[in-house]
C-alpha cells in the first residue's frame, strides 16, 4: 500500500504563486509516473501535469508556461510549481502516482487551491 501526503495549497491572489508537494510512502519500489489532477467546483477531475520516469512531462494546455512539475526520486516526492495563478485555477488538487505502466495507482486526499481576483 502507498500513502500520499500533499501540502502547499492555500489562498493566493491572482498573479501569485504556490508550490504543491506530494510525498509517497509505504510499500514503494520504483514509481513509474507521478502527477497532479484538479477538480474545480461542480466539474470533473482533469489532468494538470504528469511526469514519467526520469523526466518526460505532459501538461494540460491551460497551464503550459505557468506551471512546472518536477520530482525527486530519492524522496519519492513530486512538486507542482504554479505561477501566474488565475481565479479559474481554483480547485482541489489531487496527487496521483502510478507504480507501473499498467498500475496500480493511488490518489492523495486533495489540497484546496483558491485564487482570488
Amino acid at each position: 500500500q502507498v500513502q500520499l501526503v500533499e501540502s502547499g495549497g492555500g489562498l493566493v491572489q491572482s498573479g501569485g504563486s504556490l508550490r504543491l508537494s506530494c510525498a509517497a510512502s509505504g510499500s514503494i519500489g520504483r514509481i513509474y509516473a507521478m502527477g497532479w489532477y484538479r477538480q474545480p467546483p461542480g466539474k470533473q477531475r482533469d489532468l494538470v501535469a504528469r511526469i514519467i520516469g526520469g523526466g518526460m512531462t505532459n501538461y494540460a494546455d491551460y497551464v503550459k508556461g505557468r506551471f512546472a512539475i518536477s520530482r525527486d526520486n530519492a524522496k519519492n516526492t513530486v512538486y507542482l510549481q504554479m505561477n501566474s495563478l488565475k481565479p479559474e485555477d481554483t480547485a482541489v488538487y489531487y496527487c496521483h502516482v502510478q507504480m507501473t505502466s499498467i498500475g496500480p495507482e493511488y490518489w492523495g486526499q486533495g489540497t484546496q487551491v483558491t485564487v482570488s481576483s
